[in-house]
């Protein structure tokens, strides 16, 4: 394990580098998401305009879910996405091969090779947003569950990663799988809005299937205590175990298909 974080440290420092060597494209990328975050608080504020609430959330607790799936995505956009959006195009060009050949963990390798610095600063606009909106709710949190609460987004986060992966995978029988991976990130942006907005069997399939509505809806409901919180955390912890799980078999089927550049 000590070797794994020796070998992220170094992986983290050259990302950073890179990042810092072309300063105006990190602003530019930091500047969109930050337009697009304030969009969505925009869009919250004149729907709440119409209606008092939806279903049992009031605008607060609807800001608080926002900030919630901010901290979620940003985070999984800074240690995961640009890797498994890139995956694809090393299996069709065959610079995978060189990935393979590292000492390490193959899918700790692809996975985590690259960083993305404008991310995590995006994710604090995320945190801001989440303490503002316990402020205006009068809530102080307890220690348990700020501790559940941050539990709850590393699970968020490994079902978006499980899912991703499992699709950047794809590309082992398909020439171009960049069209899957943008449309499931284009899907996960319905983890923002309240889980009550869903109804029958779209609400069975991404709370179960392809449990995206639980990755934002789960930890906000869980700092805010609204609803059967244990009930909602162990299911969003079985559902990110399942799908880690299912992610690392599919990763080993398509490794042995693999033949490599050279063959």
């Amino acid at each position: 394990m000590r070797r794994y974080f020796e070998i992220y440290q170094m992986l983290f420092r050259n990302s950073l580098i890179r990042e810092m060597n072309f300063k105006a494209n990190f602003l530019l990328w930091m500047a969109v998401e930050l337009l697009w975050f304030a969009g969505q608080i925009f869009f919250i504020e004149v729907l709440f305009n119409y209606v008092d609430k939806i279903g049992d959330w009031t605008k607060w607790q609807v800001i608080l879910l926002v900030g919630t799936h901010q901290i979620v995505g940003q985070l999984f956009q800074a240690f995961f996405y640009t890797n498994l959006a890139n995956l694809p195009e090393l299996v069709r060009t065959g610079k995978l091969d060189f990935l393979l050949l590292q000492p390490v963990d193959s899918q700790f390798i692809v996975s985590t090779n690259r960083f993305s610095a404008d991310s995590l600063v995006n994710c604090l606009v995320g945190v801001a947003i989440v303490t503002v909106s316990l402020v205006k709710l009068g809530i102080q949190p307890s220690a348990w569950q700020i501790l559940a609460y941050a539990g709850a987004v590393l699970l968020g986060i490994g079902i978006h990663y499980s899912i991703m992966f499992s699709l950047a995978t794809i590309s082992f029988w398909i020439v171009r799988a960049q069209g899957v991976i943008h449309g499931y990130y284009n899907l996960f942006n319905i983890a923002r809005y309240p889980d009550v907005v869903f109804r029958g069997a779209f609400r069975a399939i991404f709370s179960f299937i392809l449990p995206v509505i639980i990755v934002a809806n789960t930890p906000a409901r869980v700092l805010m205590n609204l609803g059967n919180t244990p009930a909602l955390f162990l299911q969003l912890a079985l559902a990110s175990g399942t799908v880690l799980f299912l992610s690392r078999l599919f990763w080993k089927i398509a490794l042995r298909r693999y033949s490599s550049a050279s063959s």
